[in-house]
């Protein structure tokens, strides 16, 4: 069961982000946070959930929380700043449109930067442990997955819609065909490097 606040009675916001592994689209990060009597069983990490399970979660989370949002790191900036830097600047940008102030700020991973003078803890796993950080995969997952269809209509060939910009055989397989677009993160390794042998006779 997962823990509804780290210290009780301080206003604290969940934070988490989606899509840092993929090869195209933005890192999607989300604050929350939820009520002190806030109860839902099926809340859980998102990757232990299914799509359908996800998308029936998230307008619950945002109906119900006392605060929420969703920021994006796009690609350019990902390729100019990397993805650990994307990803902390997401949760920072979503920290930003909250419409309370958090007293304490709490982060799935083990690394952050000080968002203003809010004390934060880092939590390895914490969407597997703490609701509001739950809330905020879910929530993160489900926004990022609705751009990354969106874009699969412009872009049908790369299989976006199922792959979700993730380094499938399918979606590798498409960018050595078509190339890459301006979704692309064109810092991270896009194709697999070929191997010493490869086009050579043995």
């Amino acid at each position: 069961m997962l823990q509804p606040y780290l210290i009780a009675g301080r206003v604290e916001a969940g934070c988490d982000e989606a899509g840092r592994g993929c090869l195209a689209g933005p890192v999607t990060a989300a604050a929350v946070i939820l009520p002190p009597d806030f109860h839902n069983d099926l809340i859980n990490d998102s990757k232990q959930l299914t799509e359908r399970q996800r998308e029936q979660l998230r307008p619950i989370i945002e109906r119900e929380a006392v605060a929420w949002a969703v920021a994006m790191v796009s690609p350019q900036e990902i390729d100019s700043i990397n993805i650990l830097r994307a990803s902390i600047l997401a949760m920072h940008r979503a920290l930003d449109q909250l419409d309370v102030r958090p007293e304490g700020i709490l982060v799935d991973g083990n690394r952050f930067t000080p968002y203003q003078d809010i004390p934060f803890t880092t939590i390895v796993k914490g969407d597997g442990k703490m609701l509001s950080i739950a809330a905020a995969s879910i929530l993160a997952k489900t926004h990022r997955d609705e751009l990354m269809r969106k874009l699969d209509q412009d872009f049908p060939q790369y299989g976006w819609a199922k792959n979700k910009g993730y380094p499938t055989p399918d979606h590798r397989a498409a960018i050595a065909q078509y190339g890459a677009t301006i979704h692309h993160r064109h810092s991270f390794q896009l194709l697999p490097q070929p191997t010493l042998f490869d086009g050579m006779e043995l």
